[in-house]
């Protein structure tokens, strides 16, 4: 009998994503156009953040936004609605964006016109952290809700992220939420994360995301 040939199909597709992600980031940074990618689990709070980021920002940059779900136009209609350029990926069955999906997202938008693009991820903790998309930073958000035992669930996603923004701190009055756990768990993983808490529904702590994205679009542009 021959002897059974093994080929890892993960790793192929993962170094052809990797490329792509690479040359993606690159051509926008030419262009000066930051790219930021926001994963989390359904429902914690990415179009709501995404609302209120374009609210807090249009008078200081120009905004564009790539919407994704395994179905549905809802999200890209809301974020549209308020002026903002949107494009709504429909997945089909994919949990989880990668570059060459990013891609055709960046083709429907005049990214030379723009300053920052959000991505949103599909909504879930495993799989949009294996992938990377092309973004420059990636962001993530922990609803209160979901628990501060996450990170011990999920940690990859912790792990590649820049920032966690827990969402619905309207709700830690409500629950049993260990902020000093949640960090102590959460900086195991990724020392160098900035955390910052925010609700969507009352303003709270937006301000201070403001000014992380700002310090970071300036930043960026600079080493253009």
């Amino acid at each position: 009998m021959d002897p059974v040939r093994l080929i890892e199909i993960k790793e192929e597709i993962l170094s052809d994503n990797n490329q792509l992600a690479e040359e993606l980031r690159e051509k926008l940074r030419k262009s000066g156009t930051l790219l930021l990618n926001l994963m989390s689990s359904p429902g914690s709070g990415k179009t709501s953040l995404i609302l209120r980021t374009a609210e807090g920002l249009k008078n200081y940059l120009h905004l564009g936004v790539i919407e994704a779900d395994i179905d549905s136009t809802v999200d890209a209609e809301k974020v549209a609605a308020q002026g903002v350029p949107a494009v709504q990926l429909r997945t089909g069955g994919f949990c989880h964006l990668d570059s060459s999906m990013v891609a055709k997202g960046l083709t429907a938008l005049n990214t030379d016109k723009l300053d920052l693009i959000i991505v949103e991820n599909v909504g879930n903790l495993v799989c949009p952290a294996e992938f990377d998309t092309g973004a420059h930073k990636n962001v993530m958000i922990l609803s209160v809700p979901e628990g501060d035992d996450k990170p011990l669930k999920y940690p990859l996603m912790f792990s590649v992220c820049d920032v966690l923004l827990v969402n619905k701190t309207d709700y830690l009055s409500l629950s049993d939420f260990d902020r000093v756990a949640l960090e102590k768990r959460v900086r195991s993983l990724n020392p160098k994360i900035r955390i910052f808490y925010v609700s969507c529904k009352t303003g709270e702590g937006i301000t201070e995301w403001l000014d992380w994205l700002k310090n970071t679009l300036a930043d960026f542009k600079a080493k253009r």
